[in-house]
């Protein structure tokens, strides 16, 4: 099951990260200005962000396996919108189907995994979160092989994922019906109470909570510069072709995939708030490098990037399900809902800076970001969460 959840979020993170990556695709077809691209983002992140941890609390309560293959079946009919919009209008109910169906799929898979995790809940939440971080490396290259030779019509062939993510998820979504009913017989449910488990203050968690939302920030805003931007910034800096720029994000994407495999593990190993902290400031020396660097250069910074930064969101999840371990839904909802919220509204932003000031002012200055992540020094040890459960 948790090889099937990580499978079907490596789908969903494919088709998704489809979008941001064809851009430039968007932009000649359709005569999008830079802010009309922000807003295509804004609409696939923050539906997302919105809904995730309200169906998260939702089901902490009321379990829903059912929403499992359903959501994919929003996905598919995003792709479906994508390939056939005449304008702006399309494109942003398309990127809203395609928000709603990552909202029901991230906090309810990451359920699942919470439920196959036994005791290493580090590894199971990097192995299901690993699954989104090899569809986010894919699609670049999807969209350079599939997406530029066919143009926008190409999304009709993702299609074909979306119908093999409902396929799987209808299996997990079985599986995960059984344990639901089990765990309920035998006394220990998944319905949960508010705050069920902690005895810490309500200003504790409020601290805990706004540390970790600033990571993310610095985290995500800055990946939405990189996905959203970089390829334009990289043709006009060195006057190659989208298939070209798209290596570097790929680079990125992939060695993400394997950063995040790795951040669980070594968090259950050295402990969460180390790997935390490595994971965003330890990024920063190669994202301020990055926007001088050349084509192949750009590509080992990627990878450097790629590696650290994505070790340690499913760490971030785990750290705050383990300090408020009752609300395994709405935490996995919440950040993952923040993680697009965060994107969605950075890349509004970072595209209408880019219409005032130009892509090259915009990729320079986000990569001062990682440097906030100096502020996860502020988070409390592993072992005084670990005992207020």
């Amino acid at each position: 099951m948790l090889l099937s959840v990580s499978f079907a979020h490596l789908l969903n993170d494919a088709m998704q990260n489809s979008v941001p990556a064809v851009f430039p695709i968007f932009q000649t077809s359709l005569q999008l200005s830079y802010a009309e691209i922000g807003w295509i983002a804004f609409t696939l992140n923050v539906t997302a962000s919105i809904l995730q941890p309200l169906i998260g609390t939702y089901t902490d309560r009321w379990p829903m396996p059912i929403l499992l293959p359903l959501g994919m079946a929003f996905t598919l009919l995003g792709m479906v919108g994508l390939a056939l919009s005449p304008g702006l209008a399309m494109l942003l109910v398309s990127a809203a189907l395609i928000g709603i169906g990552s909202s029901v799929l991230h906090p309810e898979s990451s359920r699942v995994a919470h439920m196959a995790a036994g005791k290493g809940r580090g590894l199971a939440q990097s192995v299901f979160q690993v699954g989104g971080n090899t569809g986010q490396a894919l699609a670049p290259l999807m969209v350079a092989f599939i997406i530029t030779p066919l143009g926008m019509h190409g999304f009709l062939w993702f299609t074909l994922l979306a119908l093999a993510g409902i396929l799987i998820q209808w299996r997990v979504a079985k599986w995960y019906r059984v344990q639901s009913r089990q765990r309920s017989a035998g006394g220990n449910g998944v319905r949960a109470t508010p705050n069920s488990g902690s005895t810490f203050s309500r200003g504790f968690v409020l601290f805990v909570m706004a540390i970790l939302v600033l990571l993310l920030f610095s985290k995500f805003v800055y990946l939405a510069s990189m996905t959203g931007y970089y390829s334009f910034y990289f043709m006009e800096k060195y006057h190659l072709s989208l298939e070209r720029a798209q290596v570097s994000l790929f680079a990125l994407q992939f060695a993400g995939m394997a950063g995040t495999l790795l951040g669980g593990p070594l968090a259950d190993r050295f402990g969460r708030k180390k790997i935390i902290w490595f994971s965003i400031f330890g990024t920063a020396p190669f994202a301020l490098l990055l926007p001088y660097a050349g084509p192949i250069g750009s590509v080992a910074l990627c990878l450097a990037v790629g590696a650290i930064l994505m070790s340690g969101f499913s760490v971030i999840i785990v750290y705050a399900q383990e300090m408020l371990p009752g609300r395994v839904g709405m935490i996995a909802g919440l950040f993952f809902g923040l993680s697009f919220g965060l994107s969605g509204l950075g890349s509004v932003v970072l595209g209408s800076l880019i219409d005032q000031t130009g892509v090259e002012f915009v990729i320079k200055a986000s990569a001062f970001l990682p440097l906030l992540g100096v502020l996860a020094f502020l988070l409390p040890k592993d072992s005084r969460i670990m005992g207020g459960r």
